[in-house]
C-alpha cells in the first residue's frame, strides 16, 4: 500500500474512532437512567439532535458513497436512537417528549422527501444536503455559548464535561482534516467552530479549575 493510502486509511479510522468515543459519553448518561430510573439531570434535546444529526450525515455519506461516513454515523444513529428510547422509558412527562421528537423528525423527513424528490439531480442534491448537514452541525457546536457565559457569569465549571470537552476537541480536528483532504468543504467548515468551542472550554477548566469551584460554593453558602 502507497504512503498517501496508509495516510488515508489512518486519518478515517481516526476520525470513526474519536467520533464513536464522543458518541459514547452518552454512555454514562444511560447508566444513570438505568440505575436510578430516573432521569434526573439529562438533557433529553442533545440526543434527539443528535440523532438528527447523524440521520442527516448518513444520507450524505451514502449519496456520496464514503464510507467513513456511513460507519460513524450509522452507529451514532443507533446509539443516539437506544439514548432516546431508555429516556422516553423513565421520563415520567412523555409528552412533552414525544411532542419534540415527532415535530423534529417530522421536520427531518419533509427535509428528505425534498431532496430525494424534488431534486432529482444528484449533483446538486448533494450539494444542497451537504450545506444543510454544515448548517445543522455548525447550530449544535453553537448552541452550548449560552452555556460558556453561564459559567464565566458563575465562575463555575461544573456545568461542563472535561472528557466530553476533549473527544470533541479530538472529533472536530479530525473530521477537518479529512475534509480538507477529500477537499470536501461541507465536512470541513462545520467542524471548526468545533475546534473554536472547545479551546473556549478548556481556557474555561483553566480559569475556573474544580478546586476553585468547590471554594467558590463554600463561600457561596
Amino acid at each position: 500500500m502507497e504512503a498517501g493510502g496508509v495516510a488515508d486509511t489512518l486519518l478515517s479510522g481516526t476520525c470513526v474512532l474519536f467520533t464513536l468515543g464522543m458518541f459514547s459519553t452518552g454512555l454514562s448518561d444511560l447508566r444513570h437512567m438505568w440505575m436510578t430510573r430516573r432521569v434526573d439531570n439529562v438533557q433529553f434535546l442533545p440526543f434527539l439532535t443528535t440523532d438528527v444529526n447523524n440521520l442527516s450525515w448518513l444520507s450524505y455519506g451514502t449519496l456520496k458513497g464514503d464510507g467513513t461516513l456511513i460507519v460513524v454515523n450509522a452507529v451514532g444513529a443507533v446509539l443516539q436512537t437506544l439514548y432516546i428510547l431508555v429516556y422516553l422509558h423513565y421520563c415520567p412527562r412523555k409528552r412533552a417528549v414525544l411532542l419534540q421528537t415527532a415535530t423534529l423528525l417530522g421536520v427531518l423527513l419533509l427535509g428528505f422527501g425534498y431532496f430525494w424528490l424534488l431534486v432529482p439531480n444528484i449533483e446538486a442534491r448533494l450539494q444542497q444536503l451537504g450545506l444543510f448537514c454544515s448548517v445543522f452541525t455548525i447550530s449544535m457546536y453553537l448552541s452550548p455559548l449560552t452555556d460558556l457565559a453561564k459559567v464565566i457569569q458563575t465562575k463555575s465549571t461544573q456545568r461542563l464535561s472535561f472528557s466530553l470537552t476533549i473527544a470533541t476537541l479530538l472529533t472536530s480536528a479530525s473530521w477537518t482534516l479529512y475534509g480538507f483532504q477529500l477537499r470536501d468543504p461541507y465536512i470541513m467548515v462545520p467542524n471548526l467552530p468545533g475546534i473554536l468551542t472547545s479551546f473556549i472550554r478548556l481556557w474555561l477548566f483553566w480559569k475556573y479549575p474544580q478546586e476553585q469551584d468547590r471554594n467558590f460554593q463554600l463561600l457561596q453558602t
